[in-house]
């Protein structure tokens, strides 16, 4: 009896021929289409943000996953964090200005959404 297709020794290619998404877009989708990134991100466009404002300003969000969507994408050079020297230490985040070149592509984004993309609550 030949095996599943579902087994893990099987490995269904891609089709060679047909359109192909552009790399760049994959790739863009692939990291800002991450729960939580594009949300954090709109909301450090307002400015300099701490930790916990940022939780309130992005909506339901665990602190551990906020913490962990924000070393990805200060590791990825869109995010700075700076922490003050004041007791106790404050930590702030805002957007790097690669971050900030996102700004009018997030905007068109967002009113693209406002015209064809029902409301639902989140």
């Amino acid at each position: 009896m030949p095996p599943s297709p579902r087994t893990a020794s099987s490995v269904v290619e891609a089709p060679t021929d047909g359109p192909r998404c552009d790399a760049g877009v994959r790739r863009a989708f692939e990291f800002l289409g991450k729960r939580w990134n594009g949300v954090i991100l709109g909301t450090l466009s307002q400015g300099p943000i701490g930790f916990a404002g940022l939780r309130r300003g992005v909506g339901p969000i665990t602190d551990s996953v906020l913490s962990d969507r924000l070393s990805e994408l200060v590791g990825a050079g869109l995010v700075e964090r700076s922490v003050t020297d004041a007791r106790p230490p404050g930590v702030s985040y805002r957007l790097s200005p690669t971050g900030s070149e996102l700004l009018p592509i997030l905007r068109e984004l967002g009113a693209w959404a406002a015209k064809h993309v029902p409301e639902r609550s989140c």
